[in-house]
């Protein structure tokens, strides 16, 4: 038992305990830690501490390396593969440039989890989105020459067209993952709509829209309708996707109204005719950005 000094006061009785007898351990509701000692060699707890933080952010500064190389490779090599198929002429360069519009935004946002829970892990992950911009702007001036990439993500094989829809697609990537990362349905909801909705109306419209809007002759009915769809759809798989690994809580009964408000919003926009002042990658993000702020609140 630990000794004491103690004396009474008419008031009040205290007790004054020394630093070489302390008081006992279940006057704290912590665990005793003292703030000074006469042999600090007996006390390591802060260099503990502290080895621990720096090992634990070491872990989280590998672990977001290996992550960024891992989406920098996949997303090359997804760009490789369409290219090798397209040059075997296996599949259209029009469906080939949407196709990877399609899967390389969704596979970005999908590959998220893989990053560690640390704040800077955003950042990490933000590496290749932003790495493909300036690429496509070094490739967009001509400073250099990459037919691959142009015929890839380009629609009439002009470099400055890098500049335009493809920069500002991988800008919003780049958005997303820094505003709102996994903590929020609005940043996937957007990639959905972008990536998903988006790139399943251009390639259905093209091959079925016959039937075209009146009030802009360059969109069709089935395209629109296929935006709304496969934007609704994608975007509950994300939100189920995220709400799965406990990065999201929702409900689903809400949740279903409101992305189909939001789905609505952005095929509307899209079909808007803007294209020729506002890129659609930048007006359906935004819209569907906007419309997703205002039902989710986050």
């Amino acid at each position: 038992m630990s000794l004491s000094l103690s004396f009474t006061h008419p008031i009040l009785s205290r007790h004054v305990y020394s630093a070489v007898f302390p008081p006992p351990r279940f006057l704290f509701l912590s665990p005793l830690i003292p703030t000074t000692s006469r042999f600090p060699i007996l006390y390591r707890a802060p260099q503990r501490a502290t080895a621990l933080s720096a090992t634990a952010v070491t872990a989280s500064i590998f672990r977001d390396t290996a992550a960024s190389a891992s989406v920098f490779a996949g997303a090359y090599a997804l760009v490789f593969t369409f290219d090798i198929l397209t040059q075997k002429e296996l599949i259209q360069q029009n469906l080939s440039r949407k196709l990877v519009h399609i899967l390389s935004g969704l596979l970005f946002a999908i590959s998220w989890p893989i990053f560690s829970n640390a704040d800077e892990a955003r950042y990490f992950a933000s590496l290749v989105p932003l790495f493909n911009c300036l690429r496509l702007v070094i490739h967009g001036l001509s400073l250099t020459d990459d037919q691959s990439l142009i015929k890839s993500v380009t629609r009439e094989g002009n470099p400055k067209e890098l500049l335009r829809g493809p920069l500002y697609y991988v800008a919003m990537l780049m958005l997303c993952a820094l505003v709102f990362w996994r903590e929020s349905p609005v940043g996937v909801i957007c990639l959905a709509m972008m990536c998903g909705g988006d790139g399943v109306a251009d390639i259905i419209g093209r091959k079925y829209g016959s039937s075209k809007i009146p009030y802009n002759q360059s969109k069709s009915w089935v395209g629109s309708i296929s935006m709304f769809v496969s934007g609704f759809i994608i975007s509950i798989g994300m939100l189920y996707y995220y709400s799965a690994l406990g990065y999201l809580q929702l409900d689903w009964g809400y949740t279903l109204h409101r992305v189909a408000f939001i789905s609505l919003v952005a095929t509307v926009v899209e079909s808007l005719p803007i294209s020729m002042l506002i890129d659609d990658n930048i007006s359906v993000p935004l819209a569907s950005m906007l419309a997703a702020y205002l039902t989710f609140g986050h």
